[in-house]
C-alpha cells in the first residue's frame, strides 16, 4: 500500500510541475514572442503615458465623454480581476429594478434623446468588462458629448462612423466601436486631454 502511494503523490508532483508550471511558462513565453502587445494586456499609451487597455472596459462618468456598457463585475463593477455577468434571469425583479434605474440615470445624461435607450446601455454583458459599445449606444450619447464639448453634432456622429469596425469576417459578431478609442479621438478632436 506504501509503494502504491508513493508512486501516486511522485506522479503529483510531477504532474503539478509540468502543468502547473512548466506549461504555463511555456505558453506565456511563446504569446510574448508571437503577440506581444496582446499579452501584455493591450494597453493604450498617450504620450509615454498608459490611460487604458483596448481590451479592458472601464468606467467613463463625464458628460465628454462616451460610456460603455454597465458591468456586474466586482461590487463597484469593471473589476478585470472579478470578470462576471449579474447572472440574473430575465424575470428577476433586481435585473428589472436595474434596468429602470439605467433607464431613469440615462435619460437623465441623455436629456436631448426622447426615445428608448439602447439595450447594450442597459444591461451588463458577460464578462462585465466589454470595452465596446455599438453604434447605437454611441449615436444615442452624441448629442449629450457634442453639446459638452461645444462642437457640431456632425464631428461626434463622424468620430463613431470613423472607429466602428465591422462584423469579424463579415459574419461573426456585430459591428462595434471600443469606447477608449471613441473617447481618445474625441480628445484629439476638442484638443482636450483624457483623464
Amino acid at each position: 500500500m506504501l509503494k502504491f502511494l508513493l508512486v501516486a503523490l511522485r506522479m503529483t508532483a510531477v504532474t503539478v510541475v509540468l502543468l502547473g508550471f512548466l506549461y504555463p511558462l511555456l505558453i506565456m513565453g511563446i504569446a510574448h514572442l508571437a503577440f506581444p502587445a496582446q499579452s501584455s494586456g493591450s494597453f493604450v499609451r498617450v504620450g509615454g503615458r498608459i490611460v487604458g487597455s483596448r481590451i479592458i472596459g472601464e468606467r467613463w462618468t463625464q458628460a465628454r465623454y462616451f460610456h460603455g456598457r454597465p458591468s456586474a463585475a466586482g461590487s463597484a463593477g469593471y473589476d478585470p480581476l472579478s470578470t462576471g455577468a449579474s447572472n440574473l434571469g430575465p424575470d428577476s425583479k433586481k435585473l428589472i429594478a436595474r434596468v429602470v434605474a439605467r433607464i431613469a440615470t440615462l435619460r437623465k445624461e441623455n436629456p436631448r434623446e426622447s426615445g428608448m435607450p439602447p439595450i447594450g446601455l442597459l444591461t451588463a454583458s458577460g464578462s462585465g468588462i466589454d470595452p465596446d459599445i455599438s453604434p447605437s449606444d454611441a449615436r444615442y450619447q452624441a448629442e449629450r458629448i457634442a453639446a459638452a464639448r461645444a462642437i457640431p453634432l456632425r464631428r461626434v456622429l463622424a468620430v463613431i462612423t470613423a472607429h466602428t469596425k465591422p462584423r469579424t469576417f463579415g459574419f461573426l459578431g456585430e459591428p462595434r466601436a471600443n469606447v477608449l478609442a471613441l473617447n481618445l479621438a474625441l480628445d484629439r478632436v476638442n484638443g482636450a486631454s483624457t483623464r
